[in-house]
């Protein structure tokens, strides 16, 4: 099952969080260079770093901050994002569902893949201007609002909570009328075609002729 996966990943992600100093992130990334050594660097080791972070999709977010601050570059930054792929509770579903031999290749595949994808995203967004600037990056605690976002949230739920109403409801309509049905005749297979002994005996009955040809005099 994969929620034992999910579950030891969150555990480990949240005890690195606590547990690990947020200078020590930084410190696994080249930040005192400003060539381009240090863009390859940092989107080589970005993926590295946040598969061993355990951190999923989500976790990820608040935590990348944590070596942006520290300086490191902003493919860097991507690339630790994009690793939520290849974590090691994700690498060991794909080993259960599609082999040690495929995991190992959607492994490398996706590192390469980030890799990449985060050193196109860096040079395109420098020669764009859209970097962002700004390195004290804060992780605020979130907090219940009421705004649009909230009336969103109950709209959709009431929307979830119907259709599932529905669903619900449909499949209890199925299921009694497959109780009341009466039992079928059982069948048997007539020409391998698996009809109804009713059926077939019914459509005999039908071309068959009905007793003895009738001889008409002359």
């Amino acid at each position: 099952m994969l929620w034992k996966e999910i579950l030891i990943g969150f555990l480990i992600a949240g005890f690195l969080m606590l547990l690990v100093p947020d200078d020590w992130w930084g410190k696994l990334f080249i930040t005192h260079d400003t060539g381009f050594l240090r863009l390859v660097e940092n989107a080589v080791v970005g993926p590295l770093i946040g598969a061993a972070s355990f951190a999923c999709s989500c976790g990820n977010i608040p935590l990348a901050s944590v070596p942006w601050s520290g300086g490191i570059s902003f493919g860097g930054v991507i690339a630790f994002i994009f690793a939520d792929l290849i974590v090691l509770p994700i690498l060991n579903i794909y080993r259960k569902y599609y082999g040690l031999r495929m995991a190992g290749f959607l492994f490398v595949t996706f590192y390469a893949a980030m890799a990449a994808a985060a050193l196109l995203v860096e040079l395109l967004f420098a020669a764009l201007g859209l970097i962002p600037q700004q390195r004290n990056a804060l992780v605020v605690e979130a907090s219940i609002n009421w705004d649009y976002t909230t009336w969103l949230n109950i709209a959709f739920l009431a929307l979830a909570a119907y259709l599932v109403a529905r669903m619900l409801l449909r499949a209890a309509t199925a299921l009694g009328l497959a109780l009341a049905r009466p039992r079928l005749a059982r069948t048997t297979d007539v020409f391998g075609l698996g009809a109804e002994t009713s059926f077939v005996r019914a459509l005999l009955r039908s071309i068959a002729p009905r007793g003895p040809p009738r001889v008409v005099g002359i």
